[in-house]
């Protein structure tokens, strides 16, 4: 059965999540139905990450064994035919080894999170970031972000429910820039680039360094909260809209971009 790697583009607002459930909305269970009207069988994906319910994606990458030897730019056009109206996209799609796994011979994934401060409610975004009413304090922020990189147990930061075998991860790189936005008010974007990451750890980064850049916090406090290896030391964690897969990287680029 011939195997295919799909890059998944998607609004994260009308899911539960990822992964597929019964009786509720998910992106599998989306790109699932729309390979049965292609191929008329039961269809099982797997994909990079799970993310959860809220959380959106332009970087996604999943992987589906077919019977018909498609040709990659006819299957995306015929999935995304089938896809509408839902807020999916395939945007690229390649023919990959039998071996070939979304999930395990991934090497890195690349996260983004905006967030907004803005008193005023958004109307164009959203459901897409994260806004907060007061200004923040990037150099601050910065500061407090520079303690999570390394490798550590970061059971400070993973939800309680998180399957991870170990709390144990290397993050590479975590990066916050802050952007003018159209509107006049700033932007921030936080970048984090890992092998994988554990559940809800990101939000959970964010949600802290907020309060650090709202002056809540000292930027020391989330090297404390760190070696505390203790979940009632992690600041709020932040909503889901604001986060996305921004990407998955392999030894050798599936889509050859």
């Amino acid at each position: 059965m011939p195997r295919y790697a799909l890059k998944v583009e998607y609004d994260g607002g009308p899911f539960s999540g990822w992964q597929r459930q019964v009786d509720l909305p998910t992106v599998q269970g989306a790109i699932e139905a729309a390979l049965a009207r292609l191929e008329p069988r039961d269809h099982t994906i797997a994909a990079a990450g799970r993310t959860d319910a809220g959380v959106h994606a332009f970087g996604q990458v999943a992987h589906a064994d077919m019977e018909k030897d498609w040709d990659p730019f006819r299957l995306s056009e015929a999935l995304n035919f089938h896809l509408k109206p839902a807020p999916v996209a395939i945007i690229a799609c390649a023919k990959v080894a039998d071996d070939w796994h979304a999930r395990f011979t991934a090497i890195e994934r690349r996260y983004l999170f905006r967030l907004v401060a803005r008193r005023a409610p958004l109307t164009f975004e959203k459901g897409q970031v994260w806004q907060v009413g007061h200004p923040l304090d990037l150099a601050a922020m910065r500061e407090g972000a520079a303690h999570l990189v390394g490798r550590h147990d970061f059971t400070t930061f993973r939800s309680s429910i998180c399957q991870a075998d170990s709390p144990v991860k290397t993050l590479d790189r975590f990066e916050i820039e802050e952007i003018t936005r159209p509107d006049g008010f700033p932007e921030y974007r936080f970048r984090l680039r890992a092998r994988s990451f554990l559940h809800n750890q990101v939000r959970s980064f964010v949600g802290t360094l907020e309060r650090v850049g709202a002056g809540a916090w000292a930027p020391d406090r989330v090297a404390e909260a760190l070696a505390a290896k203790d979940r009632a030391a992690c600041g709020p964690v932040c909503p889901p809209h604001g986060l996305y897969l921004a990407g998955v990287t392999y030894p050798h680029d599936p889509f050859g971009q």
